[in-house]
């Protein structure tokens, strides 16, 4: 059984936590890389999260992220395709486990082409939120409130933020 959806307090580290992770991909896939950002809530500041680092890499063309998948590889990242979409807009890969994650993770990188939709919908909803601290704290509580209804699924959790997450995105899109 998949242990629960934990939200935990800003840590002061998860900055740090990224730009180590940061220097590791770079060291193995650099020549693919054409911009890498820190995303999701461990990268605004202030903002409680599941303690998972977030990594969004830039890429020239979206085949390029199969070329990296051998290379993450050995940094511990699995790749993690979706079934559903054999043309993917991004991939997903996965690394590290925390007890009772079960393969949860302790990064999740996401690879797209720099500037594709998926790429600017990430950074403005983290733009967004850094910017705009009472929308921040909204979504803290909304999360912390769909972890405890969802229990240890990821999948209704994820699902049930996606109004949240859309409206944000629309109202950094105006802004």
């Amino acid at each position: 059984m998949r242990s629960p959806l934990i939200i935990v307090d800003y840590d002061t580290r998860w900055p740090r936590f990224y730009d180590e992770e940061k220097t590791h991909i770079i060291r193995v896939i650099g020549p693919m890389v054409v911009a890498i950002e820190h995303v999701g809530s461990t990268a605004v500041p202030g903002l409680a999260a599941m303690p998972i680092i977030d990594i969004m890499v830039g890429t020239r063309q979206p085949d390029d992220a199969i070329w990296c998948i051998q290379p993450l590889k050995t940094l511990g990242y699995e790749y993690v395709p979706d079934p559903d979409k054999p043309d993917p807009e991004w991939r997903y890969f996965r690394k590290g486990n925390r007890p009772g994650m079960e393969k949860g993770g302790t990064h999740h990188l996401y690879m797209t082409e720099l500037g594709s939709a998926y790429w600017n919908h990430l950074l403005m909803f983290r733009d967004y939120l850094r910017a705009h601290p009472d929308d921040a704290l909204r979504y803290v509580e909304l999360k912390k409130t769909l972890a405890t209804r969802a229990g240890s699924d990821r999948e209704r959790y994820m699902n049930a933020k996606t109004e949240f997450i859309q409206a944000i995105v629309g109202k950094a899109g105006t802004s």
